[in-house]
């Protein structure tokens, strides 16, 4: 009987290996056992040994890029516990481990769970440099984030207080170890980010164990510092000490001392600085003077500048001459005018008001000073003032009538 299909071997390798894709259990599963025939291939930098127990053994395969991230050199021999996912080596038809981090036995779950908090944090991007702020490099105010009582908060006051006493000190206590210390050092932090003036944080304390350092090793501190408005330097146990916070930390300090070093800028080199800079301005703003002054001298010696001053002159005599000609023209014609104007006046003063007076009229005026020229204005019982060549004559009318003294009515 024939079958019905007849496989290849690269179509079942394809098929057994799809099987692993789709079955979860086999995608990011964590296996133990002892390494066998560990080989470091030199040119690739990748990872290949066995992973056996008594009864079996797995091919592993860890490529470069992966065991880059190990902290131990791998032995023949040594017990070890590795994550990663099940998958068919097709060409070979070899099951094997696809290894993305490896830890010796023996770290027990915290150093594991250090691991797997790095490697989330890290997928969400809160170690990228990119994130990270600058710190400044004259700070007007600093903030320290630690315990009271510990050694690294004596550390960066002695230190602080050599570089540059001048730079205000913000305390805010908290525990740096214990079950709640996580909590204080994030509202700590938080607090810091709602004071005025506070250009950086420091975050610290002194060495200690992985289970005195575990409250840096949270989440909860991770974020903390990852939402924090103003730079934050870390500076956590000794200098082979690693934390989570130092990961996300806008800066790294060795110490604590060593982020004091880094964090208050040296008070004697602001100095010297700032006599530089003050040198640099006086002696650029000699030079503009210098050069201008240089050609404003050059502008005076130029023929144009010469040429124009000739002109000025040539203008200022030009005027002189004009204002004497108009002045003497002025003269002349007031004289010429002057004649004229006595004519003028005598026919003007003919007909004036004062010289009839002399020929024996008389002018009226209301109280108010104005001019009465016609009877009709006039009504009895107004009083008028009569003015004479020789004076003047208050009167009140009795009578008023349009006719004149020698006609009749008629």
């Amino acid at each position: 009987m024939m079958p019905n299909r007849i496989f290849s071997v690269t179509e079942i390798n394809y098929e057994i290996n799809e099987m692993f894709k789709k079955d979860y259990k086999f995608w990011n599963c964590w296996v133990t056992g002892e390494i066998s025939n560990f080989k470091d291939h030199i040119s690739s930098g990748h990872w290949y040994f066995t992973l056996k127990d008594a009864n079996a053994g797995l091919r592993v395969v860890m490529f470069k890029t992966k065991n880059s991230l190990v902290r131990f050199a791998p032995q023949n021999g040594m017990e070890v516990i590795i994550r990663g996912s099940i998958r068919l080596y097709e060409r070979e038809g070899n099951i094997q481990l696809y290894a993305e981090e490896m830890f010796p036995i023996g770290v027990g779950t915290a150093y594991i769970a250090f691991e797997q908090l790095k490697n989330k944090l890290a997928e969400e991007g809160l170690f990228a440099p990119e994130r990270k702020k600058p710190i400044p490099k004259y700070p007007r105010k600093i903030a320290l984030v630690t315990s009271l009582s510990g050694a690294a908060l004596k550390d960066i006051l002695n230190i602080a207080k050599r570089r540059n006493p001048q730079v205000p000190i913000i305390i805010i206590p908290s525990s740096v170890q214990g079950e709640t210390a996580a909590k204080e050092i994030a509202k700590a932090i938080d607090k810091a980010n709602n004071l005025n003036d506070i250009d950086l944080i420091i975050v610290g304390r002194g060495g200690g164990s992985i289970e005195e350092l575990a409250p840096f090793n949270t989440e909860t501190v991770a974020r903390a510092i990852a939402n924090s408005n103003i730079p934050v330097i870390s500076a956590i146990g000794h200098e082979i000490d690693y934390t989570i916070a130092d990961f996300v930390a806008d800066l790294r300090a060795p110490t604590p001392s060593a982020a004091a070093e880094l964090a208050f800028p040296l008070l004697k080199d602001l100095k010297v600085t700032i006599n530089q800079y003050e040198e640099k301005l006086i002696s650029l703003i000699n030079n503009f003077l210098f050069r201008k002054e240089h050609q404003i001298n050059d502008f005076r010696a130029s023929q144009k500048l010469a040429q124009a001053a000739w002109r000025i002159g040539q203008y200022r005599q030009n005027l002189d001459d004009n204002a004497y000609r108009l002045q003497q023209s002025l003269a002349g014609f007031i004289a010429d005018r002057n004649g004229i104007l006595k004519l003028l006046g005598s026919k003007l003063n003919l007909l004036s008001p004062l010289n009839t007076l002399n020929r024996g009229y008389v002018l009226a005026y209301r109280q108010s000073g104005v001019l009465l020229d016609s009877v009709t204005k006039v009504s009895i019982g107004d009083e008028l003032i009569l003015k004479f060549k020789d004076g003047i004559v208050d009167c009140k009318v009795k009578k008023v009538s349009e006719d004149d003294l020698d006609g009749d009515k008629g």
